[in-house]
């Protein structure tokens, strides 16, 4: 292996050696460096430096990658250095793109290093087999462990990793990232029993500090949008004077823009490609080739390609828009040049003023090390109820032996006996409503206590709809009549009841039901209620929100920013007010008949989202009479017939307990989130062999379930499961309430005569969707001009 090293120049790094020490000495292990320190090697270093020494046939390490992608991508990087070598270590992957015959075959004969996903590795211990698979297992390696070890995914492969513990007790735990915040959190999910003394800590060398430029227009920094698609001229001069760009953007429909707004400014005909996860696995495969082969000259992708994908010839990374995080900046600035000693450049183009500040704070982060806060939780009970059915399948088990074994995984180690019981309960029969029906008996339990699967047919149906990725499903928008109006995520069409009234298709119309996968609606002459049809998005983070905050209240930080964003902020302070850290502005004025009432709480997109909903509903009661309101990352605007006097009186906490709960009942968000866990817990299956429901199918399915135990059995454990989802993801409750519990004491209440400069970009963002599609972006901004005319005048 030395010798290896010595042939290409190169030398091994100091956490590389570090990984091999503790590999040596059977410890657990996570590391943490930055992105092209080559981590993966790292890991797999112990592994190689065993199977030259001591050769043996069988399983001896997995890993385990959040992306197929990363697996496949990791192999061929992996087989360079192991054929140069000349080690005869056999490497495969296993994923669900892989035959069924390689994947049968791959249980008799496993290759000694074995590359999978949680979901694919959750379904080989779901065979008898798996018993002799894993029993020589020596290490498992978990890449990228940030992007999934607080998420579902992560409750699914810390349960998995319990498992092979208990089947190989000397197995060593590997864990590798770049940008983890906690290492301490990380250590104790890693570790058998959370017993975080068992894990060794290795940090990488720093490597060269990233070179980062924000984009600022020819012209003025825009007053309104979010895609910084203004800049396509400028990024095509950037990606001519690359060898290689990626241009991230955070949404696939934004991708799918700015790909088309590159070609037509390409005039040398560059070879440009694009990437995310709503196009085919072979246009996918089929990009990254070219990519890899350094047939592109740029690349527009999404969050696929956040991770790990290893292109040492991109010199550059553009990021449409504002980044949400440091954490996700730097894993995607990392993208560029792959290589620690080299700098990474990258560059930002900031979509409004506001993502100009959100641009600066992230690049200040950075400097600072500051990453993204890891939010660690308990594990979710439709997750426990999908694993222990797998772990049923493979063979029976004893109650008490696999309460144990459960609770070594940190997110189920304070798992109370009830509770447990229920989830065995409830995969037994289903429950006291469904326990008649024959369909969900799938675990029966023996006079001794065991525990073992009900008929051979649900371990087909296990395996055939096992997983943890339930695929988000898109809404039909139509009349009564059938004529359809086109597609909005389900997850906005879920926060909606009857009567709401929403702008689509350059029309108002109102909501007259869900029915499964329509969203039927009418045409009305109402003002729509709710003009931002988006579905769920990724939120600005709590620190650089915090950072942004900060740059508002403190002037000597406003002559590094632009001239035309330092002269917003100066008469923002002369006209009205500028938060101080920790207060909450808030804005009354009117405007061309109508009163707004603008709430700057820099608490993201989703909880804005949700606290609109809310606010108007109690508007409504409470006399307002409000017409609608718009969210973006950093306000919320709520605009009405009659003036809000009291804005204390609406963001007080008890609209958590009141407008809350009956929002989420008479709306479909906790259907939305049943069907999610009722799929995941195995109650409701999306494939039948040779066949794969609709997702129409599959709404209805749940749905009829909704409802029986709605009315039954409220107290039902999916019902709670989903209950917690509902809370937790669709709404971004906890920084909802953070926002309401401090609203009394931090709210500073301005009453002005006219728009502010500060509310120009969320008051620009209700006429966007009054706007047939094509003339949006002229008139948007001509509104915008307007506006910003009104609030900048000093008199």
């Amino acid at each position: 292996m030395a010798n290896w090293f010595a042939t290409r120049g190169w030398a091994p790094r100091s956490h590389q050696l570090d990984m091999l020490e503790v590999g040596r000495a059977g410890r657990h292990g996570l590391l943490v460096a930055t992105t092209g320190a080559g981590k993966t090697l790292a890991g797999f270093l112990p592994t190689l430096a065993e199977l030259i020494e001591s050769p043996t046939e069988g399983l001896h390490t997995l890993y385990v990658s959040p992306l197929k992608a990363l697996a496949v991508d990791v192999q061929r990087n992996l087989l360079t250095p192991v054929e140069e070598m000349g080690l005869d270590i056999r490497i495969e992957t296993r994923t669900g793109d892989t035959s069924s015959d390689r994947k049968a075959r791959q249980r008799v004969r496993p290759p000694q290093i074995l590359l999978t996903t949680p979901e694919s590795l959750s379904l080989l211990l779901s065979y008898p087999d798996s018993f002799l698979m894993f029993e020589g297992l020596k290490t498992i390696v978990v890449d990228e462990v940030h992007a999934f070890a607080t998420g579902k995914r992560g409750d699914l492969l810390s349960l998995c990793m319990a498992r092979l513990q208990r089947l190989a007790p000397g197995l060593r735990r590997v864990a590798l990232s770049a940008t983890v915040a906690d290492a301490d959190g990380y250590r104790a999910w890693l570790a058998p029993d959370g017993d975080i003394d068992q894990v060794t800590l290795v940090q990488g060398e720093p490597g060269a500090e990233p070179d980062i430029a924000i984009l600022l227009p020819e012209g003025r920094v825009p007053w309104a949008g979010h895609s910084g698609r203004y800049a396509a001229e400028q990024v095509m001069a950037e990606i001519e004077t690359h060898k290689t760009s990626i241009v991230f953007c955070n949404t696939r429909s934004l991708a799918e823009l700015i790909f088309q707004d590159l070609w037509k400014v390409n005039e040398m005909q560059l070879p440009i490609g694009i990437h995310h996860g709503s196009l085919s696995l072979e246009a996918r495969r089929k990009v990254e080739g070219a990519m890899a082969a350094g047939k592109l000259r740029a690349l527009v992708a999404t969050a696929s390609l956040d991770l790990g994908v290893d292109w040492g010839d991109v010199d550059c990374v553009i990021q449409m828009g504002a980044p949400k995080g440091s954490s996700r900046l730097l894993q995607r600035i990392g993208r560029s040049n792959h290589r620690l000693d080299e700098a990474s450049e990258a560059v930002i183009v900031p979509g409004n003023r506001f993502e100009y500040l959100e641009a600066r704070a992230a690049l200040d982060a950075v400097v600072a090390g500051e990453l993204d806060p890891d939010i660690f939780r308990a594990g979710a009970l439709d997750v426990l109820a999908q694993h222990i059915m797998a772990c049923a399948c493979a063979a029976p088990f004893r109650q008490e032996e696999m309460l144990d074994e459960i609770r070594s995984a940190l997110p189920y180690s304070a798992l109370d006996t009830e509770t447990f019981e229920r989830v065995l309960g409830f995969i037994r029969d289903g429950g006291y409503a469904l326990k008649a029906y024959e369909k969900f008996k799938r675990l029966t339990q023996d006079k001794d206590g065991t525990w073992r699967v009900s008929h051979p047919s649900f371990v087909a149906q296990h395996r055939l709809n096992a997983g943890i990725i339930v695929e988000a499903t898109m809404l039909t928008v139509r009349f009564r009549n059938g004529r359809t109006l086109g597609k909005v995520e389900e997850a906005f069409a879920a926060s909606m009841r009857h009567g709401d009234t929403f702008f689509f298709a350059g029309m108002s119309l109102e909501v007259e039901k869900i029915d499964t996968e329509d969203l039927i609606v009418r045409a009305t002459s109402r003002p729509a209620r709710i003009p931002t049809y988006g579905g769920a998005r990724m939120p600005i983070s709590t620190n650089l929100a915090d950072r942004v905050r900060g740059f508002l209240a403190d002037p000597e930080e406003w002559p590094r920013f632009p001239a035309d964003v330092r002269e917003w902020l100066e008469v923002q302070s002369y006209r009205s007010k500028l938060p101080t850290p920790g207060q909450l502005l808030v804005e009354t004025f009117p405007r061309e008949g109508r009163h707004y009432m603008v709430v700057y709480s820099f608490e993201g997109w989703n909880a804005h989202q949700s606290l609109g909903m809310l606010l108007t509903r109690r508007m409504e009661t409470q006399g307002y009479k409000p017409l609608g309101f718009v969210a973006s990352d950093y306000s919320i605007a709520c605009y009405s017939l009659d003036p809000v006097t009291d804005p204390a009186a609406l963001l007080s906490p008890d609209i958590l307990e009141d407008e809350f709960v009956d929002w989420v009942q008479s709306s479909a968000l906790l259907k939305r989130a049943f069907r999610e866990v009722a799929v995941i817990g195995g109650l409701v299956e999306r494939q039948h062999p040779g066949k794969r429901k609709t997702g129409k199918q599959v709404t209805f399915s749940t749905d009829l379930i909704y409802d029986v135990l709605r009315k039954y059995e409220p107290s039902h454990l999916l019902l709670q499961a989903a209950w917690a989802d509902a809370r937790a993801k669709m709404t971004d409750v906890g920084r909802l309430a953070d926002l309401l519990d401090r609203a009394a004491e931090t709210m500073l209440h301005v009453d002005l005569d006219r728009v502010s400069p500060l509310a120009v970009p969320v008051l620009t963002l209700i006429g966007r969707e009054r706007i047939a599609m094509g003339l949006a972006d002229d008139a948007l901004l001509i509104e915008a001009e307007s506006l910003a005319a009104e609030a900048m005048r000093l008199d």
